[in-house]
């Protein structure tokens, strides 16, 4: 026989397995390298801090949006976080006329006579 000093037969069973499993939240950062596809970055061990810090480091770039995922809900934080990282908003044509300017290298080079 083993003495229970605490007593847990009134609290509900959800709020004793809440404070003993610790909360996962993890953020994915998609990025769209235009023609090249897109890149989701996904790691749970990288904070909100450091993701912000990764945009204003510019090793994040060319972001399409950054989820949170926290205890299975998603939420889009893409306005905030960019906000925190004092970028500014600048419109999905940029990746757009990278693409057109390698559209048109190409199309020249087929062109070319030789």
């Amino acid at each position: 026989m083993f003495l229970n000093f605490r007593n847990t037969a009134t609290q509900p069973g959800n709020a004793r397995r809440e404070r003993s499993e610790p909360r996962m939240q993890y953020f994915v950062v998609m990025i769209d390298y235009g023609r090249r596809g897109r890149e989701a970055i996904v790691d749970p061990e990288v904070t909100r801090r450091e993701v912000i810090s990764r945009i204003v480091s510019g090793e994040y770039g060319n972001i399409s949006f950054i989820h949170e995922i926290a205890d299975g809900a998603v939420e889009d934080i893409t306005k905030d976080i960019l906000a925190e990282a004092a970028v500014p908003e600048i419109a999905s044509t940029g990746a757009d006329l990278q693409a057109s300017r390698f559209d048109h290298l190409r199309d020249l080079k087929k062109h070319e006579t030789a």
